[in-house]
């Protein structure tokens, strides 16, 4: 006599068993799809143009460097900031510098910071003449550094 195993009633735990071993299965597509509707979302959603920068042309290899003559001169110190040879805050830095400028406004304005000056602080000194209408804007090597190569 044998039994025919298909027609045979199940008892409740091997339904149970065959039941978890189908669940354990998990596909993995539907959430590489959601990850990947997210990143082209956050992709699409980002906006890139709205940078601020500050424009600073370096000169060729080889060509001679522009003349400093007429310039206006801004030392970046570890102790402050010097246009004219006195000590300014960056509000009246900004104002002097527009006040030289309303006569030339295409004249120069040369940012030099000194040996150990954070750069972060050269950075906010030419962020602050850009955004006063300097159109000139030269970044200078570090006083006393000489060519170091």
């Amino acid at each position: 006599m044998t039994t025919n195993t298909a027609s045979a009633p199940r008892s409740f735990s091997a339904r149970l068993q065959a039941s978890r071993r189908r669940r354990s299965l998990i596909s993995l597509t539907p959430l590489i799809d959601v990850v990947f509707i997210l990143l082209l979302f956050f992709m699409l959603a980002s906006s890139f143009l709205d940078l601020h920068s500050i424009v600073l042309d370096t000169p060729a290899e080889g060509s001679a460097a522009p003349a400093v003559e007429g310039a206006l001169l801004v030392d970046v110190r570890l102790d402050g900031v010097r246009f004219a040879g006195q000590y300014v805050g960056m509000d009246e830095l900004i104002q002097r510098v527009r006040i030289a400028l309303a006569d030339a406004p295409d004249r120069r304005v040369l940012v030099r910071p000194a040996e150990r000056v954070k750069l972060q602080d050269a950075v906010r000194i030419l962020d602050a003449l850009s955004a006063a209408g300097v159109k000139q804007l030269s970044l200078m090597e570090a006083a006393g550094s000489g060519s170091r190569r």
